[in-house]
């Protein structure tokens, strides 16, 4: 399916949207910068069966790559090539690309053009992908890194969310006047959503996805020496269930069956609920190449911020950009006993739990709303633009890439 050939504006990152996963929200506030700064535009992005492949809202034009591929290799190159064939479809009138991965990024640079780029660097796939598929070969991990070291080279802007990670890009080789950062966000939420029906009377949360460098695992150790406590621990997974399946055998381990309550893949609404009602809201993200040589902005501390609710997290710099000891508890990551301890103080000392939650909401509603954020992100596309776009600088070895991830 050809788009149309008259967008000005293309978004495009290997995620699948919409989706429960803190990637899609973000995307979507950023794309919907983008198009409303643009008149429009064509959002190429992941699909599946149960989502369309093609389709429109409003003047946005949505095409969904679905790939029948089983191997993550294969699928990230169909999905460049893909992408290639569509930006070859679209006539001069493009102006501007915004793109969140090498598998997008490659394509869209690797070809004569006129448009501005903006590459958005969440994460690295070079670093965060051993996590999740251990067997990747270190030929393909090293042509994931010269794929991106080919986008952060030759895109005329690079937004990233914190300074951990604009840091660490210029460590790696980055031009740091390229970079921008424009921090995740979240809105103050003055009418608390309903309690859920089926919620605990006191209950801590964690929410998010369930890779290894969230601690999930950290907390359930930590959890178990709360047992003294009328406490549980709901655990609202935005990842597929079959990763649940270690947690669950470490939580039968530690004979925590009862305390738990698992919810899936919730909708935001309904999230809501869940941690505007919690006790605590717990980040427990550990010591590794992920969260320290890359870093990250995470969202479910902004979010818990925004409902008012306490929040107990890892002391990392990347959470400290976020989150200071005023606003909340920051532990050494990978201790359960002194998370537990954390957690056990504001537990028994409700009032000021509370109080430290409120300071949090009005720290966010000065700083690290999306407003403020989108606000930055229309005022990055109004400079790429005003310079003439035949000012770019020159692409690096265009076709050294060929191929292997277009």
């Amino acid at each position: 399916m050809n788009p149309s050939p008259a967008h000005r504006a293309l978004y495009a990152s290997f995620d699948r949207v919409p989706s429960p996963k803190g990637a899609a929200t973000h995307i979507e506030r950023f794309a919907g910068t983008l198009f409303d700064t643009f008149g429009g535009g064509l959002l190429y992005v992941l699909g599946d069966a149960s989502l369309p492949a093609h389709g429109r809202e409003g003047s946005v034009e949505v095409l969904r790559h679905i790939s029948q591929h089983d191997n993550l290799v294969d699928r990230t190159q169909h999905f460049g090539q893909q992408l290639a064939a569509t930006l070859a479809s679209l006539d001069a009138s493009l102006e501007i690309c915004h793109f969140r991965d090498p598998w997008s990024g490659v394509p869209i640079l690797d070809r004569p053009h006129r448009y501005r780029t903006v590459y958005e660097v969440n994460g690295l796939p070079s670093i965060e992908l051993p996590s999740t598929y251990p067997l990747l070969s270190p030929r393909t991990l090293d042509k994931i890194r010269r794929a991106e070291r080919f986008c952060w080279e030759n895109a005329d802007s690079i937004v990233t969310p914190s300074e951990t990670i604009a840091d660490n890009l210029v460590r790696m080789g980055a031009a740091h006047q390229r970079i921008t950062v424009i921090r995740n966000g979240a809105e103050p939420v003055r009418l608390q959503a309903a309690r859920p029906a089926s919620a605990p009377e006191r209950y801590l949360i964690y929410f998010g996805a369930l890779q290894a460098w969230q601690g999930l695992d950290v907390l359930l150790q930590a959890f178990a020496r709360l047992a003294d406590l009328d406490l549980q621990l709901v655990i609202c997974s935005s990842s597929h269930p079959r990763l649940e399946k270690p947690f669950r055998k470490l939580a039968t381990r530690l004979g925590l069956d009862e305390r738990i309550v698992w919810q899936h893949g919730l909708g935001r609404a309904e999230l809501k609920g869940w941690v505007a009602h919690a006790a605590i809201s717990v980040a427990p993200l550990t010591e590794c190449a992920r969260n320290l040589e890359q870093g990250c902005c995470p969202l479910k501390i902004l979010e818990s911020m925004a409902q008012g609710t306490p929040v107990v997290a890892s002391d990392i710099p990347a959470v400290r950009e976020i989150l200071t000891a005023d606003i909340g508890r920051l532990v050494h990551p990978g201790r359960p006993a002194e998370l537990a301890r954390a957690l056990r103080v504001l537990l028994e000392y409700p009032d000021a739990a509370r109080a430290m939650g409120m300071r949090g909401q009005q720290q966010l509603e000065q700083t690290l709303t999306w407003s403020a954020s989108t606000s930055s992100l229309r005022q990055l596309y109004g400079s790429l633009l005003s310079p003439s776009p035949s000012s770019r600088p020159p692409i690096t070895s265009p076709h050294e890439l060929a191929g292997a991830y277009s």
